[in-house]
């Protein structure tokens, strides 16, 4: 189904050959009304997944936010990608690189539980949560690694649940093991993360667009803490990397509706 100003839309899809025969329109004036009768449709169930078209981030998400949104959680909501990295034996999880620009403590538990939660319905029963800094051990100047070893505690405290939870962590100690032998680091997490918490959301994006353009990743971009998964893409991400994120959506909305559903 695409939602907005039924001209425009047509006109589009005119303009790159498409035809939209068997698609539904649900016509409205401009991209404010589009968000919030997305998000209207989505508490209603009469859709099971929102995905971000030519309209501003922020217009969607303050749509989903909104005191009045019933897809709106006592979580914040953040963004994760899933990435297929050639060299790494396994998906990873990079979050949050869209979101949330610099988190607090709480804001990255909540972004921990989210990742950890999207991981439990893809079927992953304990992943492994790295909260990465520029290094491994604690520092009273460098606050990223205070939040790490705190992040560290409240997992160990259950107050992050459903993980193994380490930091802080450097980022080639969290995806090598060879890495974490040489500097004697003894961590269940150290050498194979399945999550990496970034500190905030320049290094996530920085990162992520590393893995990408220099790695040969490939990404999937979802926005987790609603009501259901929310499609977040670049206008840079390629096709194949927009097709793999409503495959990922695909997925969980499936798997949520038999009864995997997100806390």
């Amino acid at each position: 189904m695409l939602i907005g100003p039924e001209a425009k839309i047509r006109a589009a899809a005119e303009e790159a050959q498409v035809s939209l025969d068997g698609v539904s329109i649900e016509a409205v004036a401009h991209s404010h009304a589009a968000a919030a009768r997305a998000v209207a449709m989505g508490a209603a169930g009469k859709v099971e997944a929102l995905m971000k078209g030519s309209l501003e981030t922020h217009e969607l998400l303050a749509a989903v936010v909104d005191r009045g949104s019933n897809l709106r959680t006592e979580r914040r909501i953040s963004h994760v990608y899933a990435m297929d990295v050639p060299g790494y034996p396994k998906p990873l999880f990079v979050t949050d690189a869209a979101v949330n620009i610099t988190p607090s403590l709480e804001e990255k538990r909540d972004i921990c539980q989210n990742t950890i939660d999207l991981l439990h319905v893809l079927g992953i029963e304990q992943p492994r949560l790295a909260v990465l800094a520029a290094v491994e051990t604690v520092n009273p100047r460098m606050p990223t690694t205070l939040d790490a070893a705190a992040l560290t505690v409240m997992a160990a405290r259950g107050q992050i649940r459903g993980a193994l939870v380490d930091g802080p962590l450097a980022f080639d100690n969290a995806i090598s093991m060879a890495a974490a032998r040489t500097k004697g680091i003894v961590s269940p997490v150290a050498g194979q993360a399945d999550i990496l918490l970034v500190p905030d959301l320049e290094a996530g994006n920085m990162l992520t667009k590393q893995l990408m353009y220099f790695g040969g990743a490939d990404g999937a971009g979802l926005v987790l803490g609603a009501r259901l998964p929310i499609i977040m893409t670049s206008r840079a991400d390629s096709l194949r990397s927009r097709l793999a994120s409503v495959a990922l959506a695909k997925i969980v909305a499936a798997r949520t509706l038999r009864g995997a559903a997100l806390p």
